[in-house]
């Protein structure tokens, strides 16, 4: 099992813990990333664009002009495709983008992703994370005493003063051990988790 330090919120060490490797040390599966991500950006589309077919656009009842004798190529609509104002030919029409991924394959990928964070160094684990009050400054001091400035910081509940006093800083987001998913674990370069979260994360994914 890996031992990754326990820091403070002022950025000193004040002990260690175990990962449980079948989560945070796993051979990381690519495709199954790929797979995560793709679905995840999918599930986000609104899918609701719309343009009109020849058969939707107003007007074009009648024949522009005679068959033969202009000179001209035949037309039979001023709304053909080719027309200026006219349909557009496989015009894209609403519809749902999503899809599901297994239940299995969804935790290989996240365990892919926080064994990735593991391996490459970037997982920072905090005894504990609270603040007072909703100050930005504060939380902006806190990630520069740990070192960390584009982070995914994941904590065990829903700690509003945190999750406000961090919502206005660049490149950091906050999340419940509930909602983390791969394309943030991706995204994001260090992943910031509180000692409470980690236990949990391996008490649900494990």
């Amino acid at each position: 099992m890996a031992n990754v330090a326990v820091l403070n919120m002022a950025g000193a060490q004040v002990g260690t813990i175990e990962l449980n490797d079948a989560i945070f040390g796993i051979e990381v599966n690519e495709h199954v990333l790929h797979l995560a991500v793709v679905n995840y950006l999918a599930n986000q589309r609104q899918g609701t664009q719309s343009t009109k077919t020849r058969a939707e656009v107003r007007g074009g009842g009648r024949k522009p002009y005679r068959q033969k004798g202009t000179g001209r190529a035949r037309q039979g609509s001023i709304r053909s495709p080719q027309w200026v104002g006219g349909g557009v030919v496989f015009a894209p029409k609403p519809r749902d983008y999503s899809f599901k991924l297994n239940k299995k394959v969804k935790r290989l990928a996240l365990q892919s992703a926080l064994s990735t964070k593991v391996a490459e160094g970037k997982i920072i684990v905090l005894d504990e994370l609270t603040l007072a009050e909703v100050k930005t400054k504060e939380m902006v001091k806190v990630l520069e005493n740990i070192k960390c400035g584009n982070a995914l910081i994941v904590m065990d509940g829903s700690n509003e003063n945190v999750i406000l006093s961090a919502r206005n800083i660049p490149e950091v987001k906050t999340a419940s051990v509930s909602t983390i998913n791969v394309y943030d674990l991706l995204k994001y370069n260090t992943l910031v988790v509180t000692k409470e979260a980690v236990e949990k994360i391996q008490e649900v994914y494990a």
